[in-house]
């Protein structure tokens, strides 16, 4: 977030463009408090300042609004096609692969890029995200329910394939796209106008509308599910419409293990009132729950080994180291 704010705040900084704002213009019209570098709250105060001021102040907000939102897509669409993130695959490997016999991992994620099915479709690994599987892709709901079996001529039940996890971008992809005409929610790469919840005091409202309203719903009907793990990276707790819902589990589900994992984890559970909470019961002795303090580069490395490489992924490690030389 901090970097979002830097990009912001540098392009305003560095324009020379005399038809909108100046930094300290967009400032003083959104009321911003003195030293405030939130850009979540800056972004509040001026969706709110669109509704009230008028002219050319009201002008100058929807222009920033409409600025800053752009250079948060660009921000978050860093991935070449010849990127490797090396930890995101190992990741998958680790925690996705599992026997077939076990619930499909669910992974949720507020992030808009697209590391994880990038890192997939290196690791061999198939995405159930709620799209068809048809070109275009389609948002339809119910394919979080499907899965995916090899069929033999001699097979007497299902096999089905072990490297397969669903994905659930709570706030949106810049992969998505609304098609007026049909209404329907389509992927498309490079879309200029990316179906997201932007980082402001919005986002819990808008949370509940599709398609982020089915995640949000998958994301609640997981967390009471018996005998579940909740492993928390990186999220600090700040959106009460998730952050809600985590804690209303802890008190409900007794069979509910919960990880917290943040680099900054001592210094958030002093000041955030829901990770209070959770500090507070885990000095209780409440030994479902745990915090830890590491970034998810110093996560991975240590988390083992479920379940052995498969044939199938070291064939295409083969193939790609192959190819890649």
């Amino acid at each position: 977030m901090g970097d979002l704010w830097n990009a912001v705040h540098n392009e305003y900084t560095n324009d020379g463009d005399a038809k909108r704002a100046t930094w300290a213009e967009v400032l003083e019209i959104a009321r911003q408090p003195a030293g405030n570098t939130n850009i979540e709250e800056l972004l509040s105060r001026c969706k709110t300042a669109e509704g009230f001021e008028h002219g050319d102040k009201q002008t100058k907000i929807q222009r920033f609004i409409a600025d800053a939102e752009r250079i948060i897509r660009t921000k978050v669409d860093f991935l070449d096609s010849s990127d490797s993130l090396l930890l995101h695959e190992a990741f998958l490997r680790k925690l996705g692969r599992r026997s077939t016999r076990r619930e499909r991992l669910k992974l949720f994620t507020t992030n808009y890029d697209r590391c994880f099915e990038h890192a997939a479709q290196r690791a061999g690994f198939v995405v159930m995200d709620g799209f068809t599987m048809a070109q275009p892709a389609i948002f339809e709901p119910m394919h979080f329910s499907y899965d995916v079996v090899r069929r033999g001529s001699n097979a007497d039940a299902p096999d089905y394939i072990e490297n397969l996890f669903q994905l659930y971008k709570i706030h949106g992809s810049i992969d998505w796209e609304l098609n007026e005409a049909t209404k329907q929610i389509v992927k498309k790469e490079k879309t200029e106008k990316p179906l997201l919840i932007y980082p402001r005091n919005t986002k819990y409202e808008l949370a509940f509308a599709q398609p982020y309203l089915e995640m949000i719903s998958s994301f609640q009907t997981a967390l009471r599910a018996s005998d579940t793990a909740l492993l928390i990276i990186g999220f600090g707790f700040n959106d009460n419409h998730l952050a809600e819902p985590i804690l209303a589990a802890i008190d409900t589900n007794l069979s509910l293990k919960v990880v917290v994992i943040s680099p900054g984890i001592e210094a958030q559970s002093a000041t955030n009132p829901h990770l209070q909470k959770i500090a507070g019961l885990i000095d209780q002795g409440d030994a479902r729950l745990a915090m830890l303090a590491a970034s998810f580069e110093e996560l991975v490395p240590v988390i083992p080994d479920i379940a052995a490489q498969t044939d199938l992924e070291r064939h295409l490690d083969r193939v790609r180291a192959v190819r890649e030389r």
